[in-house]
């Protein structure tokens, strides 16, 4: 089984959320994603997800 470079594994998971409408994915904090900060910019909707590790 392969070993897990957290450097890695904090650039592809961390602050990455997907839009549960248009699936576009956008790299920001959790608090602006809490605060309703953050608009998608494909289709506008302030409805995101954190993205899955695999």
């Amino acid at each position: 089984m392969a070993t897990k470079i957290p450097v890695a594994q904090t650039r592809m998971f961390g602050n990455v959320f997907i839009c549960r409408d248009c699936n576009k994915k956008i790299r920001t904090q959790m608090v602006r994603i809490l605060a309703g900060k953050i608009r998608c910019p494909r289709c506008g909707r302030h409805a995101f997800r954190p993205v899955k590790k695999k």
